[in-house]
Formats: structure tokens, C-alpha cells, sequence
């Protein structure tokens, strides 16, 4: 019986257009045909009389209802989407035929009985929407019909807004996922008992376990495109205790920007971890950035990464006078510069400059040619197991290639230099810490003797920066496990990759010379806790169906980070919110400057222990393991 269903659906939707303007003939004839049967009725000495009046003219009639309907676009109309407006169209048309029908009629003196006018209106306007209605039901139907009884998803939906309505609308004319929606639920408790699209509105958030177990729900869609972090926060804990899967509707600027004949469901997204992380992103003003960016040159180094990447977006929308990406690898830095000539095309002054800054020679070479203004010095190796592994890589690229980029700064006269550093800078346990906080060092000393207003900003763990853990977990996750954390107290600070970037932007406008501004990114947050929410929110069960394993801490890496090298009253705070400045240490200019070059000869001669006993010299801080290593191994 289904397949019969199946094939007369399938052969109606193929011919929809021809079929719909038959129809539509075929209102036209009936409708203009029911004013002479029921005038006649009760009189069938005049009925034939009045049968030769329909015969003389429905063709005129019929014509002009079919002509309209043509030229207005009532059958370019996708009735699976169909909506007030489409049945408005259809209205307005049936309405202008008519009108058109009346006109004529009377212009030329063609007779035709008052009362046909007042009967032939209404019920081809009727018959006409009627069958749309019906045609869109029957699209429902079969979709409702396709859904396989043995493979349905049990979906609870969470709000009973605009973006469920559309969800909805989406799932009953196409549902490639066999959702089966059994409820929704919304904190209104105004709502609750009340239907959307015959979906009921069972319960608030508070809810939502029992809720899940009654329906034996497998999966739920968080549909508040404008819910904030705080609360998002709360309900995707909930949610992670259900054992259900988790999909999200991204923000509401996205399903505006979209054709609203797409497929909504694709629009549907993974539950990330910026949802987890239980605080608002940062927004900071850009009216200042935007003033000493605008008509500059700019340089970027380590243009290509994805911190240098995002600075080059974000740099480029503040309309610089040039742009200039630094970078090693090509290929990233072909990848971005390709991005932003598709964005802006020759709006944009752009230029890429392949060199690494170890070579102080290539870097003179680009500052005596280019006139530039601002440095953004985001280029350095941050991974701390393969510094621990390859200490001397760490030494020359950040180290030495922060001392090259800051004496070139210096030599020609840059306004302002922003060193991107990092929280691991403080304390260090390893080798990529120690010589990011060397870094710091460089372009604190440079400020003290330069023109050039040197700064440095330090944040925690980037978002989907490369190298970071989460999508490690996302790829493990997806490959069936096991996720591997390395301690089991473990925390980090967390920011998204536009935050640090913004940050960054601030900082160098506000930047007086020798700042290491600081962002509050709240409190850490423990990744086993995140590892496991990120599982349970794929509707999986830690430990169950994805194994965790703790592989123990890697090479050089601390169980807690910090972001302040004194205590809280060591910060001193900005006139921006979440901002603030790490009070100066005293730096031995001298001793710095003779270890950095003592440095860079025990780098190339890959003299390991001497390269501990230096970065220990500077940064006393600095719990040396890599020495240790070695010295057990052999």
C-alpha cells in the first residue's frame, strides 16, 4: 500500500506545474459553471437557456484566470515551504482575474447575468487555495510516511520560539535524519500545554532528565539561537546527564543570512565547546583600534598561524593603509591571502612576504623597503611536548626571532611592536614557556631604550588554535575513542581565537611602551570535565561506549597555568573591563643581551645543557625537566 502511496506521490510531484495549471482550468470551468446550475435549479424551462450563456463565454473566462496565474508566479511557488504569503499571492491572483474578467465583460457589452460576478469569485478563490492546502498536506504526509517505523530518532526540542517553528517546518517537508519530534520544552511556563504544530510543550528546563526517560528521547535539539553562555551552560549540563545526543542552532544572524529554502537541518550543529565554557565571549570596543590601525602599515608575523591568521582578518576590516603577512610556511600564508583578496579584493593593499625571522637580514631587507608603522609579532613555535623535545628550535625561532624582529622594530623607527605571548610564560615548566618569558623580557628592554613603544600580551589556551586539545577530542570522539587526558586535575584558561584578537588589537592601542596586558579570562576550567561533557553531549556514555585514558603530564607541562608571574596585587588595572597590566620586573639589560647571544651559539651547536643553564639564568623561575631527562637516558 505504501509503495502505491509512494509512486502516485513521486508521479504528482514530477508533473506538479501541469497538473496544478489543469486543475486550475478546471476551477475556472466550475466556478463559472455553478451560478447558472444553481439558477436553474428550481427552473428547468430556463436551464437550457442559461447553459448556452455558460457555453458562450467560460472560455473568456478561463483564459484570463489561467493567463494571471501564469504572470503572477503562482506556480513558481514551492508549496513544500508554503507559507501566508504564498496563499496571499494565490489570493490576489484569483482577485485580479477576476477583476480583469468584470472589466472586459462590461467594456465590450458581453452579457453576462449580475450574479455570475458574485458567485464565480469566491469559489474559484476557494477551490483555488484549497487545493494548494491539500497538495502541501499530502508533502507532509509522505515525508511523515517515509520515516522508517523501525529507525526513528526520538528528538525532544529545547524552546518554543521562531527557530522551532522553523525546525519543524523543515522536518515535517524534509526529514533525511527520521527525527521523530515528541515534545518540546521552554522555561514560559506560560507555554507549557500548549502545541506548536501539533508538537506538544511538556515541561521547563528543570525537567528535562525525567522528561527524556518518559519519551525515551535520543536526542535533543537546543533551538534558542539567543540564549546566553551562562544558561546555555546550565542546560548542556543537564542535557549531558541525559545520555542523549545534543545538536545545536547556531546564532540568529546565521539562519537570517541563509535562504530560507535550504535544508534548516544541515544549519544544525555539534554541540562545541565554546558552549561549555559558561561565560559570554569578550567584546571589546574597536573605535580605538580602528583610528591607529586605519591608513597604516602593518606587518604580521607568523601571519599564516591561527592567531596571525585572525589578525589579518581583523586588521584588514579596519582599512590599513597596507597589510604584510610574514611567514615561513607558504601555504598558510597563501590561505590567508587568499581569503582576504576573495573579501576584498583591491579594497585591500596586500602583500606576503615568505622569510622567517631568524633571518635578520631578510627582515632588514623588508623594513628598509616598507614603510611600516605597527608590528604585530605573532610568529614562534607553542607546542610545548615538541620544544621539550627540541629545545634549540624553541631558542632560535622564539628567542632569537623575537630579538631580530624587535632591534629591526627598533632600527627603523616602527611606532608600535605587539608581542603575542603566553600564560605558560609565567613560572615555566618548560622549555617553550621559559623562552616565550624571555620574549617578554626582549621587548621590555627594547622599550627602555627605543622610540618604538614595545608591549606584550598574554593569554591562556586558544580555541581550535592549532595544536590545542580540544580538537584532539573532537577527532577521538568521532574515531571512537579512546580521549586521552593527560592528568585527571588538569585546568586550563580558556579563550576563543577572536577574543585573543581582539585583546591583542587593544592592547597595542593602548600601549604606552613596556605593558604586558593581561586578559581576566575567569575562572580555569578542568579538561577532564570538558572531555567528558564533549561525550555525553555526542550521546555517549565516558567510559562506556568512549574509553578515557590518562596518559599522565607530558613533558614539561604544569597541572594548573597561571597568568600573573607576582600575586593579584601585582596587576594593575586599565581603563578597559578584563584588561589589566603585570607590573614590571627589573631586567639586567646586560646579562640579557650576553645570554641571548651565548643562547644562539649553544642553539646551533645543539649544546642542551648549556641552553638550560642559560634560559635558567635569565628566568629563575624556571623548573628545568628536560636536563634531567637527558641525563637518564644516558
Amino acid at each position: 500500500m505504501s509503495e502505491m502511496y509512494n509512486s502516485f506521490y513521486n508521479f504528482l510531484n514530477k508533473r506538479r506545474k501541469i497538473i496544478l495549471v489543469l486543475i486550475d482550468t478546471l476551477i475556472a470551468i466550475f466556478s463559472y459553471l455553478i451560478p447558472f446550475v444553481m439558477s436553474g435549479m428550481y427552473n428547468e424551462s430556463v436551464a437550457s437557456v442559461k447553459l448556452g450563456f455558460f457555453f458562450q463565454h467560460f472560455w473568456l473566462y478561463t483564459i484570463i484566470y489561467i493567463i494571471v496565474f501564469v504572470l503572477m508566479g503562482v506556480y513558481n511557488s514551492m508549496w513544500r515551504y508554503a507559507g501566508v504569503e504564498d496563499i496571499f499571492l494565490c489570493l490576489k491572483a484569483s482577485v485580479l482575474a477576476n477583476t480583469i474578467f468584470t472589466v472586459i465583460t462590461l467594456m465590450l457589452n458581453i452579457k453576462v447575468r449580475y450574479y455570475v460576478y458574485f458567485v464565480i469569485f469566491p469559489v474559484s478563490s476557494f477551490c483555488s487555495i484549497a487545493v494548494r492546502v491539500i497538495y502541501r498536506a499530502l508533502l507532509i504526509i509522505n515525508s511523515e510516511n517515509r520515516i522508517n517505523s523501525d529507525n526513528y530518532v526520538n528528538v525532544m526540542i529545547i524552546g518554543a520560539g521562531e527557530a522551532t517553528v522553523a525546525v519543524l517546518n523543515e522536518i515535517k517537508s524534509n526529514n533525511p535524519r527520521n527525527y521523530r519530534i515528541k515534545c518540546i520544552i521552554d522555561d514560559d511556563e506560560s507555554k507549557i500545554g500548549r502545541n506548536i504544530k501539533s508538537i506538544p510543550i511538556v515541561s521547563t528546563t528543570d525537567k528535562i532528565i525525567d522528561i527524556c526517560k518518559k519519551y525515551a528521547i535520543q536526542e535533543i535539539i537546543l533551538c534558542i539561537p539567543s540564549l546566553d553562555k551562562e544558561n546555555k551552560k546550565r542546560i548542556l549540563d543537564i542535557c549531558a546527564s541525559t545520555k542523549c545526543k545534543l545538536k545545536i542552532v547556531p546564532e540568529v544572524y546565521t539562519l537570517l543570512s541563509n535562504d530560507p529554502h535550504t535544508d534548516m537541518l544541515n544549519k544544525i550543529r555539534d554541540v562545541q565547546v565554546e558552549d561549555l565554557l559558561g561565560r559570554e565571549s569578550i567584546n571589546i570596543d574597536c573605535e580605538i583600534t580602528k583610528e591607529y590601525i586605519n591608513n597604516r602599515t602593518i606587518l604580521v608575523t607568523g601571519g599564516g598561524g591561527s592567531i596571525g591568521s585572525e589578525l589579518c582578518r581583523q586588521i584588514a576590516s579596519y582599512e590599513p593603509r597596507k597589510l604584510i603577512i610574514l611567514d615561513i610556511y607558504e601555504n598558510n600564508a597563501y590561505d590567508i591571502q587568499q581569503e582576504l583578496i576573495r573579501k576584498y579584493n583591491e579594497f585591500l593593499n596586500l602583500e606576503v612576504k615568505i622569510a622567517s625571522v631568524r633571518d635578520l637580514n631578510k627582515l632588514d631587507q623588508i623594513f628598509s623597503i616598507e614603510d611600516i608603522d605597527i608590528v604585530f609579532h605573532a610568529a614562534a613555535h607553542k607546542h610545548v611536548p615538541l620544544m621539550e623535545n627540541n629545545p634549540e628550535e624553541a631558542i632560535k625561532n622564539n628567542i632569537i626571532g623575537t630579538y631580530n624582529v624587535a632591534k629591526t622594530a627598533d632600527k627603523y623607527k616602527v611606532d608600535k611592536f605587539v608581542l603575542i605571548s603566553s600564560d605558560k610564560a609565567v613560572n615555566p615548566t618548560n622549555i617553550m614557556g621559559a623562552t616565550k618569558r624571555i620574549c617578554e623580557m626582549v621587548i621590555q628592554t627594547f622599550d627602555s631604550k627605543s622610540k618604538t613603544d614595545y608591549v606584550a600580551v598574554r593569554f591562556g589556551n586558544v580555541l581550535g588554535s592549532n595544536g590545542s586539545v580540544i580538537p584532539l577530542f573532537v577527532n577521538q570522539i568521532k574515531e571512537g575513542g579512546p580521549v586521552t587526558i593527560t592528568h585527571e586535575e588538569i585546568t586550563r584558561f580558556f579563550m576563543t581565537i577572536p577574543e585573543a584578537v581582539q585583546l591583542v588589537l587593544k592592547a597595542g592601542a593602548m600601549a604606552k611602551g613596556g605593558e604586558i596586558f593581561v586578559l581576566d579570562m575567569g575562572e580555569p576550567v578542568k579538561i577532564k570535565n570538558l572531555a567528558y561533557n564533549l561525550i555525553r553531549l555526542s550521546g555517549l556514555e565516558p567510559n562506556v561506549d568512549i574509553e578515557v585514558i590518562y596518559t599522565g603530564l607530558r613533558p614539561g607541562e604544569k597541572l594548573y597555568e597561571e597568568l600573573l608571574i607576582s600575586d593579584d596585587k601585582g596587576q594593575i588595572k586599565t581603563a578597559i573591563d578584563k584588561i589589566f597590566i603585570e607590573k614590571p620586573i627589573y631586567i639586567d639589560e646586560k646579562l640579557l643581551l650576553e645570554c641571548i647571544e651565548d643562547l644562539k651559539s649553544a642553539s646551533y651547536e645543539m649544546d642542551i645543557n648549556k641552553e638550560i643553564d642559560l634560559i635558567k639564568k635569565l628566568v629563575p623561575t624556571y623548573e628545568a625537566k628536560i636536563k634531567m631527562q637527558i641525563v637518564e637516558s644516558v
